[in-house]
């Protein structure tokens, strides 16, 4: 019996999809957060030189961008597991080869692996989405914000993971910065475990399913009316199910409301990269501590994930337009805030920085909530790949042109040219008000 003909409860089906992804998201966030914590610190170790030190992090950056790619067409061809399957099988392959890069100290080697690596956050990524197939429409961003807070306690857990890692390291004979790696492993290992084990029925191929059963009925109702004479209307027309990027970027060009979600995602990413990833330095041209650091960053993650559930709520309840427009006035002011603060540590620049994250939840969960509802179920996996490599390229593009603006003009330069994209935000996601309201 196949599946269309088998009854589905699709309410009682969405919920095992979420504890799964939830699952997922903790034990794929603990692998990548292991990983990113020492990523810089090994990055200098093997190269030599401090300025190389973010070079593996850019490259982890554009791994997750482009990685998207076939991850998106295996998502489209067979399903969420077997793309957020592959996305995490890659990973952990980045994770092995990283190892053997510390223990050959090559570090052309450890870039390969990091590049690698970016399939974690690939995965991480589309699983957001995976929550949104069988969700109902007045509960699609409640179910997909409930993935995307699941992050926190991987991120969170990752980096105190550090120390462990060296007494790891020492005990099976590899460099102390490489430990982490090994419970990047084990992370992935156990991410690809439960998706492949639980991750059934899968999402998307149920919900393809149940949209051929409905095409299946209106072409029945219109080969009816046709002999009936009572329509002369074309037949309806069948899913196309191509999840290459040049689909969506068909789907997304003749589609205002997508296109303006993906810029919602892409520009908000791109303003929190650059900010965050150029605060460690501001701070260190203040003397601050490196725990003083440390903390900062961690409230940042906290912001950037902790109040998800609460984002999609605001989604549900008034729209993902208005919870879009929210997120760039909250991104403004954070960039704001962070042009008015002194170099070192200061409370200022602490709350500039818990905006931050929340300005970017509200671009993330908005959008991806806009996105998925404004396009068809077969349309999903190209238009929401094609969004994610927007995004993964606009932060390494941003993380990028930071380095330099900082390095020319300064920080506060970087923060007021970052609230100028905030407030661009505000202006695509009001943009056609009325069709927003429909979406």
């Amino acid at each position: 019996m196949t599946l269309t003909e088998t009854p589905v409860d699709r309410a009682s089906l969405q919920r095992k999809v979420i504890r799964t992804l939830v699952a997922t998201q903790i034990l794929g966030g603990v692998g990548m957060a292991s990983g990113i914590a020492v990523g810089a610190l090994l990055a200098e170790e093997l190269s030599g030189t401090e300025s190389l030190a973010g070079v593996g992090t850019t490259s982890q950056v554009l791994g997750s961008a482009l990685i998207t790619i076939p991850v998106a067409r295996a998502i489209a061809a067979r399903g969420r597991r077997v793309g957020q399957s592959l996305g995490l099988g890659v990973a952990f392959a980045g994770a092995a080869l990283v190892i053997t890069a510390a223990v050959a100290e090559s570090f052309p080697l450890f870039l390969v692996g990091m590049f690698l690596f970016g399939g974690g956050t690939t995965a991480n990524n589309q699983a957001r989405y995976a929550a949104a197939d069988l969700a109902a429409p007045a509960h699609r961003g409640r179910d997909l914000s409930i993935v995307v807070w699941a992050t926190t306690i991987g991120s969170v857990a990752g980096p105190n993971l550090v120390g462990p890692g060296v007494s790891v390291a020492r005990l099976i004979g590899i460099p102390d910065l490489a430990g982490s790696f090994v419970f990047s492993l084990v992370g992935f290992l156990l991410a690809w475990a439960v998706v492949n084990r639980l991750l059934r029925p899968d999402p998307l191929v149920t919900a393809k399913a149940l949209e051929a059963t409905a095409h299946e009925e209106r072409a029945q109702r219109h080969t009816a009316e046709l002999a009936e004479g009572t329509t002369t209307g074309p037949a309806p027309t069948a899913p196309n199910h191509d999840g290459s990027m040049g689909r969506g970027l068909s789907v997304i060009r003749g589609n205002g409301r997508a296109l303006r979600a993906v810029l919602v995602m892409g520009l908000g990413h791109l303003v929190m990269v650059s900010v965050m990833v150029m605060t460690p330095i501001h701070m260190k041209h203040g003397h601050a501590e490196l725990k003083v650091i440390g903390f900062v960053i961690s409230i940042h993650i906290l912001g950037m994930y902790v109040l998800s559930p609460v984002v999609g709520t605001a989604v549900d309840r008034w729209g993902g337009q208005p919870v879009a427009m929210l997120g760039g006035v909250i991104l403004t002011l954070s960039a704001v805030l962070a042009a008015l603060s002194d170099a070192g540590w200061s409370a200022l620049l602490l709350v500039a920085l818990f905006l931050l994250g929340v300005g970017w939840s509200c671009t993330l969960v908005s959008g991806s909530t806009l996105l998925t509802g404004a396009v068809e179920t077969d349309e999903r996996p190209a238009t929401q790949g094609l969004a994610d490599v927007f995004m993964g390229l606009a932060g390494a593009g941003g993380g990028a042109v930071a380095g330099v603006v900082v390095g020319g003009l300064g920080y506060s330069w970087l923060a007021a040219g970052s609230a100028v994209v905030g407030v661009v935000i505000v202006a695509v996601a009001a943009a056609n008000r009325d069709s927003a309201r429909s979406m």
